[in-house]
């Protein structure tokens, strides 16, 4: 038997979302269990951890469970605002049993929230991750322990979240046997006087007698600021997995950021960190090892050798060893989310979507999977049919991309998918072959579209194509051929067909980031042939920007849209707001002070269109401060301002 090395290469995706409304549904029963709904939760300043617990009755030991996917929402606290910084939170099963029951101290779930300082109050974001791993333990009453840390004030902002296990309950690919804790803790990295390795011992452990293989669970994050690397959080390493001395996996302890879902935010959400983004519920690393009835193993977690002057870096590691019996069919496959089309919040880079839908498939029988049927389309068009081949190892994971358009209808959809056949055989258990979506249909314009680019101060991170469904490119703006501080009207003529949009920055900061003051600020909106805006798209985007559209009719009328822009956000003087919308507004702008809401100063504009407006804070003293944006009497814009800071 081979090794299955399942590491997430699709990582991303598994921090896709059900929202806590039905936006898919499965063909199975099942169960959710929330056990904090809406909760509030804050800081605790003198301790740095606020511990929030609550109870949930999960199925009896007794029933089977197909899988369990932990859906956490965030969202603002009513009379409180988003909280600021980037902490790191550890969901854990705290007992089991009920109130006399065992404690266990397992963490399922490792949440970094977002920089939400400019996060209105109705801002909400869901994300997923699979705990299936943990079925053994969540039976019957769980005591779960939601902890959030960190130190920033919490009189006047925090957090409500949610937390909702969905439970599907049917016969269990692989029937759990044991699990066993291997790493958990905070692990001292780069001190020279004691090294990392004399804490990452590697760990032994016996097969049980009805074991077929063993699941090793890895999360792995990395916090700090040494000298010389910035390490742990800024600074990249390896790491290497052995299983019974024989090196399994070697991979950088790395994740870039500037394609996460969830921008813009306040802070630094664009720099690349030790395996972690802003805003980001953690995946876990699997690798499945073979192991026979009774025989001895042993597994070891190395980090690359590093020493600092400093040391005050810590890698967060928790890794579990689940042992499981054979799998209970040969030839089993699931579909475990639709990447595009979908209004998930995770896959909000990927939609709305008219071309090439993807999915994500996992192998959950024994044999390899090497081919499958594939039936999909938008409920109420006819069904295309994808003959898939490959070699995806058992427990593995896999996104498909389907050929082909995605129909609509205008406004919400339903896309639907089956898998049919897996190697040429009757799926098992074929209660998780099926998926819908929900999704919104893309616009649909007049053939006249205007690109409106106005570059920063380095133009030459940006690129931009236009392009039909089969790829070709209508209009082009090639990395290197932009000039800096430039506008470009480049107007094309489109024929009935679809169309996508996309922007490129190379450097990852997009085309105005608060922090890289060199840059500038540039702006990209889509117009139509009177120049009022189709799309406007937020110049703080990191990596990319996408926009699909249709070109045919009727065409939608031209909505009201408004296009807001603040800087620089960092001043020891003066800021610059600039204003555009379809049509005219009553505009308010206010500066306040943070804390305190306190009025510094206050503009109002009569029925505005269009205008770029400077403000003097000189003469106020250092601090931090917001601007809002008030369009006739409803709060749409707000951002903050560090001054002569």
């Amino acid at each position: 038997m081979k090794y299955k090395l399942t590491r997430n290469v699709w990582r991303y995706t598994l921090a896709a979302i059900l929202s806590l409304v039905a936006l898919q549904t499965h063909a199975s029963d099942t169960l959710n269990v929330v056990t904090h709904n809406r909760l509030t939760v804050v800081t605790d300043p003198s301790q740095g951890n606020n511990y929030y617990k609550a109870w949930g009755v999960f199925p009896s030991k007794v029933e089977d469970i197909r899988s369990i996917k932990l859906k956490l929402r965030l969202g603002c606290p009513d009379g409180m605002r988003c909280a600021d910084w980037d902490y790191k939170d550890h969901i854990t099963i705290r007992r089991t049993g009920g109130v006399k029951g065992e404690s266990q101290d397992i963490e399922i779930g490792r949440m970094l929230t977002p920089y939400g300082g400019a996060f209105g109050k109705e801002w909400t974001f869901d994300w997923e991750v699979d705990i299936t791993d943990f079925s053994l333990l969540l039976r019957d009453s769980v005591e779960i322990e939601y902890n959030h840390t960190g130190w920033e004030p919490n009189e006047d902002r925090g957090w409500t979240v949610t937390m909702d296990f969905e439970v599907v309950k049917g016969k269990p690919a692989w029937e759990p046997i044991s699990i066993q804790k291997i790493y958990d803790g905070a692990y001292r990295y780069g001190d020279p006087a004691n090294p990392i390795e004399n804490a990452l011992k590697p760990t032994t452990f016996t097969a049980d007698k009805n074991a077929a293989f063993a699941r090793l669970r890895v999360v792995q994050t990395g916090h700090g600021m040494d000298k010389p690397d910035n390490c742990a959080e800024f600074c990249s390493k390896f790491r290497e997995v052995y299983f019974d001395e024989k090196l399994i996996d070697r991979r950088d302890i790395w994740k870039k950021c500037g394609e996460n879902p969830l921008y813009p935010q306040a802070g630094t959400w664009v720099f690349d960190r030790a395996d972690w983004c802003p805003g980001d519920l953690m995946q876990p690393d699997l690798f499945d090892l073979p192991v026979k009835p009774g025989t001895q193993h042993a597994v070891d977690i190395n980090m690359e050798a590093y020493t600092s002057s400093d040391p005050s870096a810590d890698e967060y590691i928790t890794a579990y060893l689940i042992q499981y019996k054979k799998p209970a069919a040969k030839n089993d496959v699931a579909i475990t989310d639709i990447i595009r089309p979908s209004l998930k919040d995770a896959h909000r880079r990927q939609n709305p979507a008219n071309v090439q839908p993807q999915i994500v498939v996992r192998n959950m029988g024994a044999a390899p999977l090497t081919s499958m049927q594939i039936s999909y389309g938008t409920k109420g068009f006819s069904k295309k049919k994808y003959n898939w081949t490959g070699n995806l190892q058992p427990s593995g994971y896999t996104i498909i991309a389907l050929p082909g358009e995605i129909e609509s209808n205008p406004g919400q959809n339903t896309f639907e998918v089956e898998l049919q056949r897996p190697n040429g055989k009757k799926d098992k258990y074929a209660a998780d072959n099926k998926m819908n979506s929900t999704f919104e249909a893309v616009p649909r314009h007049g053939g006249t579209v205007i690109v409106y680019l106005m570059t920063n101060n380095q133009p030459e991170q940006n690129s931009y194509v236009l392009q039909d469904s089969k790829g070709k490119v209508l209009s082009e703006r090639a990395a290197g051929s932009l000039k800096a501080n430039t506008l470009y009207r480049d107007t094309v003529q489109l024929t009935i067909g679809k169309y996508e949009f996309i922007l490129q920055d190379s450097g990852g900061n997009g085309l105005e980031f608060w922090a890289n003051p060199r840059g500038g600020r540039g702006k990209v909106r889509l117009l139509n042939q009177d120049g009022a805006m189709l799309q406007d798209f937020e110049s703080d985007f990191g990596s990319s920007v996408r926009y699909a559209f249709e070109v045919g009719t009727p065409v939608a009328p031209v909505t009201d849209q408004t296009s807001f822009g603040l800087y620089p956000t960092r001043t020891n003087d003066s800021t610059t707001f600039d204003y555009y919308a379809n049509l005219p507004h009553d505009v308010v702008v206010q500066i306040v002070t943070d804390p305190g809401d306190e009025v510094v100063l206050e503009k109002k504009y009569e029925q505005l269109k269009e205008g770029v407006f400077s403000y003097d804070l000189s003469q106020h003293p250092k601090g931090r401060f917001y601007l809002k944006v008030y369009v006739d009497g409803e709060e749409k814009f707000k951002k903050r301002i560090r001054l002569k800071e």
